[in-house]
């Protein structure tokens, strides 16, 4: 990684805010043209407040969906998508708190119930990382963390929504192109992208008989929030130059695909993984 594709920037506080980023992710391009694909659906978006989450929250919104935005403490950054989902002409129910709180799950999934009396879309979209040179430095609490927050609570909230969830219903699980490729410095959080890709060809089958349909999205490397708040300034400079494209995405190229997998478009399609990595031939 040599090539420099963004100013070189660093964030002490995780997880990053994106109002600190230079240049602002790009969220929705004006190419973009909806056409109603999500019309009366109720979706839930996990880490929605910035980055790919809110994103696919705006996508979903230009599509005719009512968003449920789950986000850990960027409120900020959560406001601003709430004004853009609802400039969209939509309705947003919000709440703060970590995918790991058992009763925190259990609430969202409740209240959206009171509120809609439904929920047909699920995207398991929240995650962190803590990079480490060595893999001698990855601690236990480290390692138990990562894989609380991006599998575990993936797994809380995939359950108690399950019951509300009717045929035709979809979920959307976040991985990484580190499951398939695997990185040196990021041992844990490409561990819990593995798994969630086992998690999701796994439920894919269990569900199949239901209606419900279970894929994946692998995204490479984009331009969010938790990139200048996890890496330094060197390794944000030149974020992205590795890929056959030669540089970072933006969450605007991701959320489209989310919209083709929560979409009627893709009722042919389960526990399938979407590669949107920059070029990128990884055969997973």
């Amino acid at each position: 990684m040599s090539e420099e594709t963004l100013p070189p920037q660093h964030q002490d506080h995780r997880p990053g805010r994106e109002y600190k980023m230079d240049p602002e992710p790009i969220y929705f391009r004006e190419s973009y043209r909806p056409a109603g694909k999500l019309t009366g659906k109720v979706a839930l978006i996990t880490g929605a407040d910035s980055g790919i989450g809110r994103s696919v929250a705006i996508h979903f919104a230009k599509e005719g969906a009512l968003v449920v935005m789950v986000y850990l403490e960027e409120h900020a950054d959560a406001e601003e998508t709430r004004r853009q989902v609802e400039a969209c002409g939509s309705e947003m129910l919000y709440f703060a708190g970590d995918v790991i709180d058992d009763y925190l799950c259990q609430r969202v999934v409740d209240e959206t119930i009171r509120k809609w009396g439904k929920i047909d879309i699920l995207v398991n979209n929240a995650a962190e990382q803590h990079p480490q040179k060595q893999f001698e430095d990855i601690t236990a609490e480290q390692w138990e963390h990562t894989f609380r927050t991006n599998i575990l609570g993936m797994f809380q909230l995939t359950q108690k929504v399950l019951p509300h969830l009717k045929e035709g219903a979809s979920i959307i699980n976040t991985t990484s192109v580190t499951a398939y490729k695997g990185n040196p410095m990021l041992i844990d959080y490409s561990s819990t992208k593995g798994a969630i890709v086992g998690f999701t060809r796994s439920l894919s089958i269990n569900l199949a008989a239901r209606g419900i349909r279970v894929n994946g999205v692998a995204p490479g490397p984009i331009w969010t929030p938790l990139i200048p708040s996890t890496f330094t300034e060197e390794q944000v400079a030149s974020f992205g130059s590795n890929t056959p494209m030669g540089r970072p995405g933006q969450p605007a190229e991701v959320a489209p695909a989310y919209v083709y997998l929560a979409s009627e478009d893709s009722s042919y399609m389960s526990g399938q993984v979407l590669h949107v990595n920059g070029g990128s031939v990884i055969n997973g």
